[in-house]
């Protein structure tokens, strides 16, 4: 060493506790699989699971009331880790958001009734489709617990991406996430050749996007000199006309982030993945990911490459159109349930980034005029919600050979189960934006940032949009209640008190942000600006 010194790290333990509770509580999921009996893993894993994240959830409030001691004009926080994570007001914002999500998630995962006494995974993912061994592991009531740890760790990537401050950092938490998503799309219980075929799918484009992802940072290494966010904005500020090696980069970064937030053109995966995937994964991925996804999105582009906005303003501009449009009518083509929450996902994803490109300081904003983040903060909150709520919905209805998700066998669902199809309704309600729920109110945020922005083509064809997507979720309505049955009709499976929260939770959420949506607005104000 020549006598030279070493200098330890510097780990801000206390900023980053909620992080590590559930990457802990991962590690010693792990460690459950391989030393507990078989037979008390359920309830271990399960408790253990929901532990860690209230847990967790509890920390993230901890590190968010002290934040204010940290402010800096504007921005709430601290970086830490020797500059890898930024503990702001957005970051934990969306740490609870996703641990909120999960939790109810997680609830999904533990339920047992609707297939006769074992969760919905399969009990030996080994095992070949069709096999004496799937066949001996369903026989045995077998569980496949490695759900939870699996599950554990995807969100402690998915609280890792939207706090990277650097390009090292952000790509290592799309690994961690992505990873075990690939594993949980082909563990179903049922259908398991379209399960596996699922899983196949997210993992090969999962890795092409990923390959995007790092060539991009390669460019943009090569043009900034480093991988931080700041330092990268501080050449971006001070250049001098466009750079090929910034442009390419931010390109190619951009088809890593845009392909998870399910954003044409690379959607492609979307519909496949969300139908084969079990129910219970297709909700926590299609709620949790996408809000870690957009939170890195917004915090890379406002931070890292805020003074390139002209260069990237048009390809947003571009890439949001196409997805409402592709997302919006294709769904009106789908005659499976899971394909068209899948296509009405990516058209919010397209609704998300209208207000993507709204104002983006509280400095430049009109008195009571909402950013661009806070709009997309709180779009996030509902549209989580309302997934999550929808797709467990799906889960009890249900047929000879599990979900029915065929959507001709909803027809009646209105007469055989009132209760159910109403609080269906109310989600799709909300998702068409809808008055007085939380869909309404969430492209309202959106909507009207972007118009302040002078983004006013883009919002005319999202309202266009819009209303296009009403009238397929109108039409599963209408088959619902005034469609006759085909044979005996819908199943309506009794769910355990588990299902019932999570329907519970989203109903209750749809409603109360769609008529009192004022707290959680003044808490996405609150989170402030992205530290610096």
């Amino acid at each position: 060493m020549n006598g030279a010194e070493f200098t330890a790290p510097s780990v801000e333990y206390s900023l980053i506790l909620p992080l590590l509770i559930v990457f802990g509580a991962a590690v010693v999921s792990v460690l459950v699989e391989a030393f507990a009996p078989r037979r008390l893993r359920y309830i271990v894993q399960t408790v253990l699971t929901l532990a860690a994240y209230a847990a967790a959830l509890g920390a993230t409030i901890w590190v968010g009331l002290g934040l204010d001691e940290r402010a800096e004009g504007l921005a709430l926080g601290a970086i830490a880790v020797e500059g890898a994570i930024a503990v702001d007001g957005p970051s934990v914002f969306l740490w609870g958001l996703i641990l909120v999500l999960a939790l109810i998630s997680a609830l999904l995962f533990a339920e047992r009734r609707l297939e006769n006494g074992v969760t919905a995974f399969a009990g030996q993912a080994a095992a070949l489709p069709g096999t004496e061994a799937e066949r001996e592991a369903s026989s045995r009531g077998l569980e496949h617990t490695e759900v939870y740890p699996l599950m554990l760790f995807a969100v402690s990537g998915m609280m890792l991406f939207p706090a990277a401050n650097d390009l090292l950092t952000m790509f290592v938490a799309l690994e961690v996430l992505s990873l075990p998503l690939y594993l949980l799309c082909g563990l179903a219980r049922r259908r398991r050749l379209l399960s596996q075929e699922a899983a196949l799918k997210y993992f090969m484009l999962g890795a092409f996007s990923s390959g995007f992802f790092v060539y991009g940072i390669a460019l943009v290494y090569g043009y900034a000199g480093s991988m931080q966010f700041a330092q990268i904005s501080a050449a971006v500020t001070g250049r001098i006309g466009a750079d090929a090696l910034l442009l390419g980069g931010i390109g190619l970064i951009s088809v890593g982030l845009l392909f998870k937030v399910g954003a044409a053109p690379f959607h492609a995966w979307t519909p496949d993945v969300y139908q084969g995937a079990p129910t219970a994964v297709t909700a926590f991925m299609a709620a949790c990911t996408k809000v870690a996804a957009f939170g890195a999105l917004l915090r890379l582009f406002y931070v890292a490459f805020g003074g390139a906005r002209v260069d990237w303003t048009p390809m947003i501009w571009v890439v949001a159109g196409l997805t409402m449009v592709i997302g919006s009518v294709l769904a009106l083509t789908q005659t499976d349930i899971k394909r068209l929450l899948a296509y009405s996902s990516i058209a919010h994803a397209g609704f998300l980034l209208v207000g993507f490109v709204g104002a983006q300081q509280l400095g430049a904003l009109a008195p009571g005029q909402l950013s661009s983040l806070e709009a997309v903060l709180f779009y996030l909150v509902t549209y989580g919600f309302m997934t999550i709520g929808a797709f467990a919905v799906v889960t009890v209805v249900r047929d000879s050979g599990g979900e029915a998700t065929a959507l001709d066998r909803w027809a009646g669902l209105g007469k055989e189960s009132p209760l159910l199809a109403g609080v269906f309704a109310v989600f799709l309600l909300g998702m068409a934006g809808i008055p007085l729920t939380s869909g309404f109110v969430g492209k309202w945020a959106v909507f009207s940032t972007a118009l302040a922005a002078g983004a006013w083509p883009l919002v005319i064809g999202a309202v266009l949009m819009s209303a296009v997507a009403a009238y397929f979720y109108i039409r599963v309505i209408v088959l619902m209640y005034f469609a006759d049955p085909i044979g005996d009709g819908p199943t309506v499976a009794r769910p355990s008190v588990l299902t019932t929260i999570v329907i519970g939770v989203g109903f209750a959420a749809t409603v109360a942000l769609g008529i009192v949506p004022g707290p959680v607005l003044d808490l996405a104000a609150s989170a402030g600006e992205f530290i610096r």
